[in-house]
């Protein structure tokens, strides 16, 4: 969190910010496709497959509820 704090404090985060957005993003794209190959992805799915409600945009199956 210290590090952070610098990197903020110093201009350093907004500075590797911009350059990482004029470069196309590419570690932000890297961590977003490792992120989305994880395991726990799939079980997501599954998951979210059981529960047709969310798909219908609502929290609740008020048909049930």
């Amino acid at each position: 969190m210290k590090r952070v704090l610098e990197d903020i404090q110093s201009g350093r985060f907004v500075r590797d910010f911009m350059l990482e957005n004029q470069a196309g993003q590419p570690s932000f794209k890297a961590t977003r496709r490792r992120a989305s190959e994880h395991g726990i992805e799939e079980v997501g799915a599954r998951l979210r497959a059981m529960m047709p409600w969310i798909s219908k945009n609502k929290l609740v199956d008020t048909a049930r509820n």
